[in-house]
């Protein structure tokens, strides 16, 4: 194992040497990746167990701000930018995985991961020494705008997939096509506000 661990350190140094500037970017690229997929998967565990916890009452509870009606591929739902559909079977029975239970399991899910990538991602990925405060607020302005453009885009196609698929399935595609284009937009984000090795501020 030490022999394999050498070989490789062998190569990657010598690769960081004749090209620094690319070596930094697959470094980034890759811890990025890691701790990204690694927050990914704890999203969706909040997202598939913890409507469940806040049950029924606020999974049948309507939140959802604009409200506009909306009928793609059959389906008609209430589309919105803040908040989810009340999701019911065909008996108009309530089902978990919509509603303001649902809507405060997704930003809780998604805050804790960020209290959890922000650290990760400033301190070895990006190895920067700025400002935490600085780069903590535009970091929370970022998570804001982007969950935004995400809850936005999920509520076009999330009504149209719990027709089809069940809640699990669901949550999967949520988590993964958000944690997605989270993902390319954030890279983008930390390289604006995590230069590397800038002092610290006084």
């Amino acid at each position: 194992m030490n022999s394999i661990k050498e070989k490789w350190m062998k190569i990657w140094s010598e690769f960081e040497t004749s090209h620094p500037k690319l070596a930094k970017w697959v470094y980034q690229i890759f811890y990025f990746f890691v701790f990204s997929m690694g927050v990914t998967v704890f999203q969706y565990l909040v997202f598939t167990f913890m409507p469940g916890i806040l049950g029924e009452e606020l999974a049948g509870t309507e939140f959802m701000w604009p409200q506009k009606e909306m009928n793609l591929f059959g389906v008609s739902f209430t589309w919105s930018l803040l908040g989810y559909n009340v999701l019911r079977d065909a008996s108009g029975a309530v089902l978990i995985g919509g509603g303001l239970g649902y809507f405060i399991s997704y930003e809780v899910g998604s805050f804790l991961a960020q209290c959890i990538n922000f650290p990760l991602q400033r301190n070895i990925t990006f190895k920067s020494k700025g400002n935490p405060v600085y780069q903590a607020m535009w970091y929370f302005i970022a998570w804001v705008v982007i969950s935004l453009i995400c809850n936005g885009f999920n509520n076009l196609w999330m009504p149209i997939a719990s027709a089809y698929v069940p809640p699990a399935v669901y949550n999967l595609l949520v988590t993964f096509i958000t944690g997605g284009v989270s993902m390319v937009i954030f890279f983008f984000v930390f390289k604006i506000i995590f230069p590397e090795g800038e002092p610290e501020k006084k």
